[in-house]
């Protein structure tokens, strides 16, 4: 099984065995993908310097390692995590890398070229500012823009605008509630703004509508109680 823009077709491919063609279907069944677009993470971030704030921390500033709790704020440009806690460090090429927890985890970074956002929530979230990549983990949410998906978890690669979303076991329950297993992955893509109604631009023009002719004066019309009015036609 091939999907377009995921996986390369130069020619004609050995099968595999069937054994193995059917664990593949399985695990695809509870992933999904979507290929990549043309719009990256905002780059000028990671030339940035890094901000943070927190109720207690411990930071080591020779290796740029750092443990935050309590209401905790990391920013680097556009970049925006906000959790309880947050072990964070500064890499080589300046980006930002964070393990964080939370009830829930927010992340939050700017769209190159375009006004616009991609937002992450859940319980925990692993960032690698290095790789762009995002793993969010328990009663995740990803929006990009108006659309989003849900599940357990989900990665995004803010390099390639692809993420992957798997149906997991919550791993961290609300309280007062167990843990369940939730192998559902939802979302929503709304409709693109530049697309065309269906059935614009087919069939037959309507008529033209020739203005009724003069009506001779006709008394005021007697007054109905309101039950009887008609509502007005949507627009």
């Amino acid at each position: 099984m091939r999907f377009p823009g995921i996986l390369p077709s130069p020619g004609r491919q050995p099968r595999a065995p069937r054994r193995a063609r059917s664990l593949w279907a399985l695990g695809a069944a509870l992933t999904l993908c979507v290929a990549p677009t043309t719009t990256l993470a905002e780059k000028g971030d990671r030339e940035r310097p890094i901000n943070y704030s927190a109720d207690t921390g411990d930071v080591n500033y020779q290796t740029k390692v750092g443990t935050l709790s309590g209401n905790v704020i990391i920013t680097q440009g556009t970049l925006s995590i906000r959790a309880d806690k947050i072990v964070f460090r500064q890499n080589a090429d300046n980006s930002l890398s964070a393990s964080a927890h939370g009830n829930p985890v927010s992340f939050r970074q700017k769209r190159d070229g375009v006004d616009e956002y991609f937002e992450g929530y859940a319980q925990r979230a692993e960032y690698d500012g290095s790789k762009e990549l995002l793993e969010l983990f328990d009663r995740a949410l990803l929006r990009r823009g108006k659309d989003d998906i849900r599940s357990n978890y989900i990665s995004y690669n803010a390099a390639t605008e692809l993420f992957k979303a798997e149906g997991r076991a919550d791993t961290t329950a609300p309280p007062g509630t167990t843990a369940a297993p939730d192998t559902r992955v939802r979302g929503v893509f709304q409709p693109k703004s530049d697309s065309p109604l269906p059935g614009a631009g087919k069939g037959k023009p309507a008529a033209s509508v020739a203005p009724p002719p003069a009506a001779a004066p006709v008394p005021s019309p007697t007054l109905q109680p309101a039950g009887e009015i008609a509502p007005p036609a949507a627009k």
